[in-house]
């Protein structure tokens, strides 16, 4: 049975043509309007493939849903989940998408080169074909190579009503890549017993294990004196704010970790002599580890308060979501039934930490367990971004699969 119509392609192709990125430190869900454009394009697709209950919400949530098969209405409803904003951290709009067959070596983007020096797993993708950019924006695929996957998915079955299956939910968000995706997702109202968010990399990761994140913001109030008479009185808040950053373990940022390992991300810093701001990111697999991170970070504002006078510096922390494991362990049936669909595809599961994290995470603590799936992307928010054709149809192979009665 062949599960590639070349509808997914073509689907992924129309989605990246829609600009969604969203936009950080903003009240409203979704950050940018933007958004709204591609979600009621998808609603229209999910009513005219046959899917009951569409709904389009003020907030920019797209719900939507495959009646069981008859005979399977007493099964769980399964969810199927993806976001369709896409990172504000690289161009997002005029993408330029390319298909081409990847002999191996590197890849010539027009503007730019995907290197295997850069990326040496790229020789993996030898004779696949890859969906590349022209080197000035990101692709989009995280995550309209997901939206695209359970699209065509549902469609997959409603166009083949002889494949048994229980009644499938999808849902797709706005805003996961500014850390609110999960916000106003309706978990009850969505109603199903567990989902997979379509959010992944490489073709065959399966994750259930994310990072404990929180964001922090430290804010220096310094004290600006004329340069030719600032000897002991000026309080120059840049230097205070580098002094504080100099304090943090060199060996714990991005750059220098991986797998389990977690790290402090120094995201910007802004100031002058009378005031500065540095915005981080804290991160851990381990929730001991995570919260020694926090700790450190009061400890390092303690000292300087100390050093420079109460009130120079204020670090405030703000959670933003755990590791979904302690989550999936008790229905780790969920993970068998992921990893039995794709080795029926032939694909060999992964299972790999997320070294970031999902809607999945925030949903499944909020109780709708929700580990998460690759899409066959890789480089994501980057001008270097690519995905994998056939990954992508294997992908909805996959999918199908897993929602099987």
């Amino acid at each position: 049975m062949s599960y590639y119509t070349g509808k997914v392609i073509d689907r992924f192709l129309d989605y990246v043509s829609y600009p969604t990125a969203s936009e950080y430190d903003m009240e409203d869900i979704p950050s940018t309007k933007s958004q709204f454009e591609l979600a009621k394009h998808v609603a229209e697709e999910l009513k005219a493939i046959g899917l009951s209950g569409v709904k389009l919400d003020g907030n920019c949530y797209v719900y939507g849903y495959l009646p069981a098969s008859p005979g399977c209405e007493d099964l769980p409803c399964i969810g199927l989940i993806s976001h369709m904003d896409t990172s504000p951290d690289a161009p997002g709009e005029g993408i330029k998408p390319k298909l081409i067959n990847y002999e191996g070596g590197d890849i010539d983007q027009g503007n730019g080169t995907i290197a295997v020096k850069d990326f040496p797993f790229l020789d993996k993708y030898a004779g696949q074909r890859l969906i590349i950019t022209d080197g000035t924006t990101l692709l989009g695929a995280d995550d309209k190579a997901g939206l695209s996957e359970i699209v065509s998915a549902v469609e997959y079955l409603a166009d083949n009503p002889e494949i048994k299956h229980p009644r499938i939910a999808v849902g797709f968000t706005p805003d996961e890549e500014v850390g609110r995706g999960a916000d106003l997702f309706d978990v009850k109202g969505f109603g199903a017993e567990f989902a997979y968010t379509v959010d992944g990399g490489a073709l065959g990761e399966l994750e259930y294990e994310n990072f404990n994140a929180a964001a922090a913001v430290l804010k220096v109030k310094g004290l600006n004196i004329h340069p030719g008479s600032a000897k002991n009185k000026m309080k120059n808040a840049v230097l205070i704010a580098s002094e504080f950053v100099s304090m943090l373990p060199e060996d714990q940022i991005p750059a220098r970790t991986e797998g389990y390992e977690g790290f402090f991300h120094i995201q910007e810093i802004n100031g002058d002599e009378t005031s500065a701001v540095v915005k981080m990111l804290v991160r851990d697999h381990d929730m001991a580890k995570f919260t020694a991170k926090k700790e450190l970070l009061k400890e390092l504002e303690a000292g300087i308060n100390t050093k420079y006078g109460e009130g120079t510096a204020e670090c405030i922390v703000k959670d933003s979501y755990y590791n979904m494991k302690e989550k999936i362990l008790p229905v780790m049936h969920i993970i068998r039934r992921a990893e039995d669909a794709m080795k029926a595809a032939g694909v060999e599961p992964v299972t790999v930490p997320i070294r970031g994290g999902t809607d999945g995470a925030r949903l499944s603590y909020e109780g709708l367990p929700c580990p998460n799936l690759s899409t066959g992307g890789e480089n994501y928010h980057s001008v270097k971004e690519f995905v994998s054709a056939d990954a992508m149809e294997k992908m909805v192979e996959i999918l199908v699969n897993i929602v099987k009665a």
